[in-house]
């Protein structure tokens, strides 16, 4: 069994994605540097929360950062302490991040939303790896305790996200394209709904009465990402579609669309990289 600290994808998908695929370790055993790093910059649009009906784009800068020790590894697994290692489940520190929100129309004269900070354990279980791990089906289960960034931090509750994912190496016959899917369904206790979806009733208008929100199933979501590794440089997409449809919160007021798409796109390139090799299994 593993301990790690891993980014995982939620309302903020760059932190599994264009973080986590751009971190991207070998898949079989070779001698690779024991470490490598780089940086680069990408674009990502979402919604501004699950529901909303605005979205809006965000240019962030995209590290790239491989080490290989006996001890410590960060590849596109994530970043992780080997404490017990054991082929099929790893213990994980799973991380979700989602951006802060002014009000917008939906919200109009309500409290922005602060961006958040979601941090809790994730039981990794690895379902099937095929020769040389060309092909990797995992199941997540990340149970994460929800925070705002603000001073002093407030707490929102939790959420639980189980996922399926299934990674291939060499996609499409191409060698070095990484083609990776993500699905599952998402759940939140009463506080983390009331967070983004209740309207107090001081805040209720003619169009947008008071609601509390129950807290449960929220939706699912669909993603699937492409990277490639070349010699100097890394380049990765993702596209993610989220569905709210038989949500707990469905029928309030803040949520104006059920169903939506969103995506990103990053490049890095290699700025330096370890004289020493180590051999990295798989």
């Amino acid at each position: 069994m593993a301990a790690a600290l891993k980014a995982d994808s939620g309302r903020l998908p760059l932190a599994a994605l264009l973080l986590a695929t751009c971190c991207a370790g070998p898949a079989h055993a070779a001698e690779e540097p024991l470490w490598e790093v780089g940086l680069g910059i990408g674009v990502i649009g979402f919604d501004d929360y699950r529901g909303a009906n605005t979205s809006h784009a965000y240019p962030l800068p995209v590290p790239y950062v491989m080490y290989n020790g006996a001890f410590l590894k960060a590849d596109r697994d994530g970043v992780r302490g080997m404490l017990f290692k054991q082929r099929w489940v790893e213990l994980n520190m799973s991380v979700n991040l989602t951006t802060p929100v002014d009000s917008n129309e939906a919200r109009s004269g309500m409290p922005d939303l602060k961006s958040t900070l979601e941090v809790g354990p994730s039981l990794d279980f690895h379902l099937l790896r095929s020769t040389e791990a060309r092909v990797k089906l995992d199941l997540r289960l990340p149970l994460r305790a929800a925070f705002t960034v603000q001073a002093p931090p407030e707490y929102i509750g939790w959420t639980f996200t189980p996922r399926l994912a299934l990674d291939i190496r060499d996609a499409f016959g191409l060698p070095g394209l990484k083609l990776g899917f993500l699905a599952g369904p998402l759940f939140a206790d009463r506080r983390n709904d009331e967070y983004f979806y209740s309207v107090a009733p001081q805040y209720a208008t003619l169009t947008r009465p008071a609601y509390q929100a129950p807290g449960g199933y929220t939706g699912t979501q669909f993603i699937t990402a492409l990277s490639k590794r070349y010699p100097k440089y890394w380049v990765g997409a993702y596209l993610r579609h989220d569905t709210l449809a038989g949500a707990a919160f469905e029928d309030s007021p803040l949520v104006q669309t059920k169903s939506y798409w969103s995506g990103g796109i990053g490049i890095a390139w290699m700025i330096r990289s370890s004289s020493r090799s180590v051999t990295v299994p798989d």
